[in-house]
């Protein structure tokens, strides 16, 4: 028999905890009021002084890296690391919106995976704007519309969003972050449509990919059609009959779609990466990578003369992917991405020898590791 008294006092010590917790989220908030109103007092004081103050900064990726990461480190349970650091993701995005809300740009429509990383790295109260395509994310952040943007990049069975790399080729926005994001896929349609009534399935090419040997088995004799995003996808399945959609769990809260089969991807461990894409350089954050472009000569050996520098530093290289050259018939340019910042003087010194053999070197930034 359950003791009441024993239950009745837990529940009073919830309840005051409850309390607690919600008086220290407003005495933050109110410490992060008192950041804005410092910044913006040094904006005018620099002003008055007739000095150019620039623009305030009130998000800074590598100081909430830092943060999110001492959460994890000294968490004690019961609650896991990455449930308390999510918790304390969500604290932060609302404490930041009333500083400023930032405006983030993501590769749409709603529901997509993109948007979901978005919402996991800036949390819930960011302002999150759908754009039709990629070129769409760069230009709304290069253009100051949006503060950050938030890309795919590449993926763990299908490899590299070759689109996405093409941007930084033009472009002047550096890497501010990296998003973690395990994908699953679900069979989703519209309420009341059973499976002898689906004619179609759509989703973008790289979730259809992704699921090819379920779809394969289950669906051999269904007509596929890669569409723009999963989220446009099902959109469709929402308004189109017979159509059904592979996408994921925002989708199907989005549009209200009933899901056929779950976790239909093929590899259990799906996993999608993510950029986070901004106008300013990073800062350290002591866990940090750093991306960047090169092309050399076309000679023998030259791949190993880009890599050979990184061995001999001992620097762990993370990505290494390859993109025709606009410029030369024949020619690549590669994608290289490794452990460090660019004001490491390890960095430095494997930058300046890469400078010396290279006909193009492009640095794409530097930015915390995901910490969620």
């Amino acid at each position: 028999m359950t003791d009441t008294r024993d239950l009745q006092q837990v529940r009073d010590d919830i309840d005051a905890i409850d309390q607690e917790i919600q008086r220290l989220i407003n005495r933050r908030a109110e410490c992060a009021q008192r950041v804005a109103e410092i910044k913006l007092a040094e904006v005018l004081a620099a002003q008055e002084r007739g000095e150019d103050p620039g623009e305030v900064v009130y998000y800074r990726p590598e100081r909430e890296a830092q943060v999110l990461q001492r959460i994890k480190e000294r968490n004690g349970g019961p609650l896991d690391a990455a449930t308390v650091a999510h918790i304390f993701r969500e604290v932060m995005s609302a404490c930041l919106a009333l500083e400023r809300p930032l405006q983030v740009a993501y590769l749409g429509p709603e529901g997509t995976f993109t948007q979901a990383a978005a919402l996991k790295h800036f949390g819930h109260a960011a302002l999150c704007v759908s754009q039709p395509t990629i070129d769409a994310v760069f230009a709304q952040v290069e253009s100051g519309e949006c503060n950050y943007g938030v890309v795919p990049v590449e993926n763990s069975t299908e490899g590299m969003v070759s689109h996405t790399l093409d941007n930084f080729m033009d472009s002047s926005l550096k890497i501010a972050g990296e998003v973690e994001m395990r994908i699953s896929h679900h069979l989703l349609v519209a309420p009341g449509t059973g499976a002898a009534q689906v004619t179609r399935i759509c989703a973008h090419q790289q979730a259809l990919a992704q699921c090819r040997n379920w779809l394969d088995r289950h669906w051999p004799g269904v007509e596929r059609e890669a569409v723009s995003s999963n989220g446009e996808a099902a959109r469709l399945a929402a308004h189109t009959p017979g159509v059904a959609a592979v996408a994921g769990d925002m989708a199907a809260e989005w549009y209200h779609l009933d899901r056929l089969a779950e976790h239909i991807e093929d590899y259990p461990d799906n996993t999608t990466r993510f950029l986070v894409v901004g106008r300013e350089e990073v800062p350290p954050s002591g866990r940090d990578k750093t991306s960047l472009i090169v092309s050399s000569r076309n000679r023998p050996g030259a791949l190993f003369d880009l890599l050979d520098p990184f061995r001999r530093a001992g620097v762990s290289l993370t990505r290494i992917d390859t993109r025709p050259s606009r410029t030369e018939k024949w020619a690549y340019v590669f994608f290289i991405e490794f452990e460090g910042h660019m004001q490491d003087d390890t960095i430095r010194g494997i930058v300046a020898e890469l400078e010396e053999q290279s006909i193009l070197l492009k640095p794409l930034g530097s930015y915390p590791r995901a910490v969620l």
